[in-house]
């Protein structure tokens, strides 16, 4: 008989709804039991009733602001505490605090980043002893495995002067990872998601957004697409609980402009030929996570000699931090002789041996004589 894996508990902080709820359902896609509270006080009891493992607490509350609330959960709790804080000044100011608190993370977040600091977090605990297999499980994994590889594309993009490549390792548990593109008359569309959540389920989540962002191709405006995708998938994810993770975006290969738009990825890294990467900041949360949501298009211009780079929050799990991430994958980006070089260098930033998720990447590489 396979035992149950421990319960845990989480206690969320927040006095803002619509945050509250994302945290929720960011924090019950790792397993955790969830309770809210939208002030301290009632966020300390939670915590004392729960014997909560993991507190997520917002700084500014309507009664008693986190630090206190970080203070008074100090004198009964070992929970991890990680705080929210809506201005980076704050970052700076609690750093120089004996708070208590274990990491710091500033809003607007990704949800992939909250994730990994969480994992991040619970990797400094003794890990258990891994259950025996179930078989049906086991089964089941095998066919979303299969589900899976079929959504990556076939055809290989063959752009004058671009170089492309994408490449993809799942894990044991697989989740809803892929990446997708095509060539269009002007260049071509990519898209790179993550539906949250393991097995079977996230891979048909997974098929059914990417039949519905092929789907929308041919509407012109990419805001106007992406947001008539998103309405369509909308009652599936409901229906399943879920929400979905992406950065989609199209390529004019003349000019070399992209328009794009994050959906709480917020791990796409843009590699100029000269100066420092910048991290693409997500436009709005993920897919499903609010009625009516509305994703603004950015561009960016990538010049000859520049990449852009885009990755799952496998690679990020294998970093203590956000800049030992953005640190690393830059130096990848910029060392591999060819996109194909570039990913497998990516993958190897997260060895199988150890990696807990899906490890996937797309590089775009345009090319130094492009345009000459």
């Amino acid at each position: 008989m396979v035992s149950s894996p421990p319960v845990r508990h989480a206690v969320v902080v927040e006095d803002d709804a619509d945050i509250r709820g994302l945290l929720v359902l960011v924090l019950e896609q790792l397993d955790f039991v969830v309770t809210e509270a939208p002030d301290g006080l009632s966020g300390v009891e939670a915590v004392r009733r729960t014997n909560a493992e993991l507190v997520t607490l917002d700084i500014n509350l309507p009664d008693i602001d986190g630090m206190e609330v970080c203070r008074r959960l100090r004198e009964f709790s070992d929970a991890y505490i990680l705080m929210l804080t809506a201005r980076a000044d704050e970052i700076d100011r609690l750093n120089g605090l004996d708070t208590g608190a274990d990491d710091y993370i500033n809003k607007p977040f990704s949800p992939k980043e909250l994730q990994a600091r969480i994992r991040a977090l619970f990797r400094r605990a003794r890990t258990p002893a891994a259950p025996a297999e179930d078989t049906g499980q086991s089964d089941e994994l095998a066919r979303a495995a299969v589900v899976q590889q079929s959504l990556l594309p076939r055809e290989t993009v063959r752009l004058s002067g671009y170089d492309v490549a994408g490449a993809f390792r799942p894990s044991r548990s697989v989740g809803g990872d892929f990446y997708d593109w095509y060539q269009t008359r002007d260049g071509m569309h990519f898209t790179f998601a993550d539906a949250m959540g393991k097995g079977m389920g996230a891979a048909l989540i997974a098929a059914t957004v990417r039949a519905v962002m092929r789907s929308v191709a041919d509407t012109p405006a990419i805001d106007a697409a992406f947001g008539s995708a998103s309405a369509t998938i909308a009652s599936d994810l409901d229906q399943s609980g879920s929400f979905v993770t992406m950065f989609h975006a199209r390529l004019d290969s003349a000019s070399g402009t992209l328009s794009y738009i994050d959906a709480g990825h917020g791990l796409a890294l843009h590699v100029p030929a000269e100066g420092a990467a910048r991290r693409l900041v997500s436009a709005g949360p993920p897919v499903g996570i609010l009625d009516n949501q509305v994703w603004p298009a950015s561009e960016l211009d990538l010049e000859p000699g520049d990449s852009l780079v885009i990755v799952s929050d496998g690679v990020l799990d294998a970093h203590n931090s956000l800049e030992d991430f953005q640190r690393n994958v830059e130096k990848v980006a910029r060392s591999g002789a060819t996109a194909d070089d570039v990913c497998a260098a990516l993958l190897e930033l997260a060895p199988a041996a150890t990696a807990e998720d899906d490890v996937t990447a797309v590089v775009v590489r345009r090319k130094p004589n492009a345009g000459l």
